[in-house]
């Protein structure tokens, strides 16, 4: 099928979806309303095979140390997808599947396949990475752009995590964990039942960004807009708290965005 933009609707929600730029989310608009920050480097991209950075780009690989390009200097960031054009498996007016397959830099062939749904007060992001001949570490996330403002109050964000990983000179978590502390944030937080967090647009939009993972990062630190990143692992964690794929057990996940107007 043609990797074309694919807009799903469901109500007065409409969401755009850009195989070709990376596997993104371009856009979500609600009654007109578009909450994600517009660009080719925002929207919402997929994390994957890896989520923030790596130290100096380098991961333990069973007893091999693999090298990604430092596209962040000094360290990896993101993963490889994002980069990449995914191909769409199939389309209906609410879902569409689309996949990516794992090529260099990345030294393992596998799948990645990405089902958006749609309804009326909620977008369903699920994601898998499946092994082909060997295993491997990897982690699965998202990266939204919401918008800071959308035309009245600035945004604000809710969330109870059970802890933070203390951030190093060098943005990476030290191993430590603190309690957490005030924004604003570039920071990983442990959420043990899940991730929970609400966003808050006052007299306009509540979303609640809500995943089964225990990772959540914040970024606040731009004006235009917040990140709120339901991920598998912390970042660095590739060389911390990798997930093991393999050709008998895909890694998969879910994030799932609620809204509802005030």
């Amino acid at each position: 099928m043609s990797n074309e933009d694919i807009t799903l609707t469901a109500g007065d929600a409409e969401v755009r979806v850009t195989p070709a730029g990376g596997g993104r989310i371009a856009g979500l608009r609600i009654n007109g309303t578009e909450l994600l920050r517009q660009g080719e480097r925002y929207g919402c991209f997929p994390m994957v095979p890896w989520c923030g950075r790596i130290r100096d780009g380098r991961f333990l690989d069973g007893g091999t140390v693999r090298q990604m390009p430092l596209n962040s200097p000094p360290h990896a960031i993101h993963g490889t997808a994002r980069d990449g054009a995914w191909r769409v498996a199939r389309t209906a007016v609410n879902e569409a599947v689309i996949t990516y397959d794992l090529v260099e830099p990345w030294p393992h062939p596998g799948r990645v396949t990405q089902v958006v749904t749609l309804t009326e007060d909620s977008l369903t992001l699920t994601m898998s990475v499946e092994a082909r001949d060997d295993s491997f570490p990897a982690q699965i996330g998202w990266h939204p752009w919401f918008n800071r403002n959308l035309g009245r109050e600035d945004v604000t964000l809710d969330f109870k995590p059970a802890w933070q990983e203390e951030r190093g000179a060098d943005h990476l978590p030290t191993g430590n964990r603190i309690d957490p502390v005030p924004g604003p944030w570039d920071d990983c937080f442990g959420m043990p039942d899940g991730v929970d967090v609400t966003l808050t647009w006052p007299g306009q939009l509540e979303l609640k960004v809500t995943s089964r993972e225990e990772w959540v990062v914040v970024y606040d630190e731009q004006a235009e807009a917040v990140c709120v990143e339901p991920q598998t692992g912390p970042p660095n964690g590739l060389n911390t708290a990798a997930r093991l794929v393999t050709p008998l057990e895909p890694l998969e996940a879910t994030t799932t965005w609620s809204w509802r107007r005030l």
